[in-house]
């Protein structure tokens, strides 16, 4: 086996990292917590109404080759699978939370209706995810979903956390002269601007990155922050049903929330608690 390079700070699992499986038993003792486990069954042990937000990534590798014809019995599987995690995180989510679900171009239109039969869906954020050397015989595919959506009509927004810092092409000034909504930073006039729902700025982890981990669909570290500092306060409660990579946990702990998620396989259920432990 080729000895990894010293630049390689992926993370990885180990036959020494082998930690305690924690099963959900009591209702008040899931916070800042990974539970091993089926999200929808473990789902169904949560009272009502104790989550804040909730940031998933869930499994859509299903979701392939159907064919020709009227629609599979893989897509009905699929949207019947979905519906019933959808389904419990809404019972789950408090009046006033919010839910984002990120999720490729095939089954994006899946998520979508469900999520519009009980959730007010508030936008569809696409994202820039450029990884890979592309298709031979296709467009290269480098975006993906991530359809946010709220309980009620009362929900967080914190536009100033999330605010981000444009140039400005013509700047105004006031009647004395003054920047008007704009500074000099680094010698360019720039401001603080509304975020849209193209996300381009962001950086798919890779090997010399010391977020990057073993799991094949891990997301930044950056995209995550940026929706939990929108959508959720400090001490308030992050779930997400399909922990995958640990992303959602490590980044609510770093901005002082509280954490909870699950994750069905052994080895990410691992990866998970590692990278909770280096994490500050």
């Amino acid at each position: 086996m080729q000895n990894k390079s010293s630049r390689n700070k992926t993370i990885t699992v180990n036959k020494e990292d082998n930690f305690p499986i924690l099963e959900l038993r009591k209702e008040d003792d899931y916070k800042n917590k990974i539970f091993f486990g089926n999200c929808i069954t473990e789902m169904k042990k949560l009272q009502d109404g104790i989550v804040d937000l909730i940031v998933t990534d869930p499994p859509y590798t299903m979701y392939k080759d159907f064919g020709e014809g009227s629609v599979s019995i893989k897509e009905k599987e699929f949207t019947n699978w979905c519906k019933e995690w959808i389904d419990e995180c809404f019972r789950v989510l408090k009046e006033n939370g919010s839910i984002y679900i990120c999720i490729n171009w095939e089954a994006s239109s899946i998520i979508e209706k469900l999520l519009k039969k009980q959730f007010t869906i508030r936008n569809r954020i696409t994202w820039k995810r450029d990884k890979g050397r592309g298709a031979k015989q296709n467009w290269k595919n480098n975006m993906e979903d991530i359809w946010y959506a709220t309980k009620s009509d009362n929900y967080t927004f914190n536009l100033e956390n999330v605010k981000i810092e444009k140039q400005v092409i013509a700047p105004y000034v006031d009647k004395k002269g003054n920047p008007k909504d704009w500074k000099i930073v680094d010698g360019k006039k720039v401001r603080m601007t509304h975020p849209s729902n193209i996300w381009t700025d962001l950086v798919v982890p890779f090997w010399s990155m010391a977020e990057n981990t073993e799991h094949p669909t891990q997301k930044p570290e950056k995209l995550i922050e940026r929706i939990i500092l929108a959508s959720s306060n400090k001490n308030e409660l992050v779930f997400d049903p399909f922990m995958g990579s640990g992303t959602t946990a490590v980044v609510a702990k770093k901005l002082k929330r509280n954490y909870l998620g699950f994750e069905i396989e052994k080895r990410f259920y691992n990866l998970i608690n590692k990278r909770l432990l280096k994490s500050t």
